[in-house]
């Protein structure tokens, strides 16, 4: 059996100059980071020019990374910061709501369609709406940690690192981002 290539090792060939390695992790992280893009600004077009910031960074500063922290938490540090720095762009500019326009384009995720029955597909997409807008209404540290933890999937340690903050400041955000949203939601099936 063949040990997959970790990332970090992915990185280390990368800063020597192996560009291949480098389109790995491209290729590795680009859905979960534009996922984790959309849920922050909730803007689908921007995301994606977010997301190429957040590659053409990890190009230029492929040597400012060290292996005293997972890849995958360095790379969403990076994706974090570009796009909390976007979104106090637009409140200082007062362009667009955060929520976005609600429309169906807007959906930071799509969820896989298992049957093709439109009442199924309709009520899904309704409840999917309405989660992502419940989402979007928590504070903000609420909101980032919960998507990080329950959508992303990072464990407590990587958000700590990431959100710099404590670990038991992550678990308590997450907690509280949950508990909201349960009280929210309370009445979906």
């Amino acid at each position: 059996m063949i040990n997959p290539v970790t990332d970090e090792q992915l990185m280390q060939q990368f800063q020597s100059g192996d560009n291949d390695a480098y389109n790995e992790l491209v290729a590795r992280y680009r859905n979960q980071l534009y996922n984790y893009i959309c849920w922050i600004i909730s803007d689908r077009a921007f995301a994606e020019d977010l997301l190429q910031e957040t590659f053409l960074r990890l190009w230029t500063n492929k040597h400012s990374y060290r292996e005293v922290a997972k890849f995958s938490t360095w790379i969403y540090t990076i994706a974090g910061n570009l796009a909390k720095t976007e979104l106090r762009r637009r409140k200082i500019r007062r362009w667009l709501p955060i929520s976005g326009g609600g429309g169906e384009d807007d959906r930071p995720l799509d969820f896989p369609d298992e049957e093709a029955n439109p009442d199924l597909d309709l009520e899904r997409r309704t409840i999917e709406k309405r989660v992502n807008t419940e989402i979007q209404k928590l504070p903000a540290a609420f909101r980032e940690a919960v998507i990080l933890r329950d959508i992303q999937e990072l464990s407590y340690e990587e958000i700590s690192i990431i959100l710099k903050v404590p670990l038991g400041t992550v678990k308590s955000r997450v907690n509280r981002g949950r508990q909201r949203l349960q009280k929210r939601l309370g009445d979906l099936k």
